[in-house]
């Protein structure tokens, strides 16, 4: 049995592969919770709609989106020019170490001045983060892929060395978390009577100026053409150094400046923990949009929307929260099982011992 590859992959079929992957993992989720003794379709509906019962819960949706679909945009930009960052959660981190400096030194005394120059450094600490990898696979062919994984263990280090260290707060109970953020330091909110804040525009600017960038520039064709092949792109002249800088350079900035949208929005202070896992369950955001802004938008309100299902999924229906872990991990498996049937097709093959035994019957 081999794979061989589609002369012409079908268009329909990867417009849909992502609904064919929802409509599996709700299979498994509905699996799931038969399996611990409940309905499964009244579970599967209770674990959907009972995150958004009221506009609290749309205010935390959207909340938890935002860093989702700013730090999608980002990488999708670098998938398509076959760029592959996967650190945007070290990027994340070392966003929330470089703005949070900035916050807990001039946030006290500072002015409406504050929450730009926290933006920048979030956004100059995740492009240094990501141009690392960057400059690696440019002079020694490095893989990105694994130096920036193994750099988002090391900004995690960091953050904690700061944070159980010179940034603990002296008045917190020795409980590992900085000092609250001042208000100057601290993003309006948007909606009243709820947590969603100005991120959130964050969030749209991104996914119109990745459209606009991917669709619409000629940096945007450059990138695109070497994602589909270095050499038609060094044959029409193209740099192939350049969308390997700007592709991990805007996911670092978009994961930077998600970092910022952390902790100067929910959380109000710097923790160890700063994202739960935001900077690897943007990838999964990112193919299941397609690699296109818009879908990027939409994937990123269903992912938000199991990250809450998962938080109220131990209350209403008694499962552990770490559901939401697993349908993701489900869901990403069968977007990539999908996409290789869409690319390959199974050839079979007959053994040599096969082919003996058919050649002496026949002779």
């Amino acid at each position: 049995m081999r794979f061989e590859a589609r002369p012409k992959p079908s268009r329909t079929m990867l417009v849909l592969s992502p609904l064919i992957s929802l409509s599996l993992t709700s299979l498994v989720a509905m699996t799931i919770f038969a399996a611990a003794g409940l309905n499964p379709l009244d579970a599967f509906v209770t674990f959907l709609t009972a995150p958004l019962a009221d506009l609290y819960g749309l205010g935390e949706l959207l909340i938890k989106a935002a860093p989702l679909v700013l730090i999608g945009v980002g990488l999708a930009i670098g998938f398509k020019a076959g760029v592959w960052n996967i650190g945007a959660e070290g990027q994340l981190t070392v966003g929330v170490v470089f703005s949070g400096y900035v916050a807990l030194k001039f946030g006290p005394g500072g002015g409406a001045w504050v929450l730009p120059a926290m933006l920048l450094a979030g956004a100059v600490g995740g492009m240094i983060w990501a141009g690392i990898p960057a400059a690696l696979r440019i002079r020694f062919n490095a893989s990105e892929i694994l130096v920036s994984l193994m750099l988002n263990y090391v900004a995690a280090l960091l953050l904690s060395f700061l944070i159980f260290g010179p940034w603990r707060d002296p008045a917190g109970f020795n409980f590992p978390q900085s000092e609250p953020l001042a208000p100057a330091a601290l993003f309006p909110i948007l909606i009243e009577d709820t947590r969603a804040n100005i991120s959130v525009l964050f969030a749209l600017v991104a996914v119109a100026a990745g459209w606009l960038f991917m669709a619409r520039s000629f940096s945007g064709f450059q990138l695109k053409v070497t994602g589909l092949s270095q050499g038609a792109a060094r044959y029409a002249g193209f740099s192939v150094s350049k969308p390997v800088w700007i592709g991990m350079l805007a996911g670092g900035a978009a994961a930077g400046v998600a970092g910022v949208g952390e902790i100067a929005g929910p959380l109000g202070q710097i923790f160890p923990t700063a994202s739960p896992g935001y900077g690897y369950a943007a990838i999964i955001v990112a193919y299941l949009g397609r690699l296109h802004p818009l879908g990027i938008l939409l994937s990123g309100l269903l992912m938000a929307l199991l990250y809450l299902a998962g938080d109220l999924a131990q209350m209403s229906l008694g499962m552990p929260s770490s559901i939401t872990g697993l349908l993701q991990s489900v869901l990403l498996f069968l977007l990539l099982t999908t996409d290789v049937f869409i690319h390959y097709r199974i050839r079979f093959q007959a053994t040599k011992r096969a082919v003996a035994t058919t050649r002496k019957g026949v002779s």
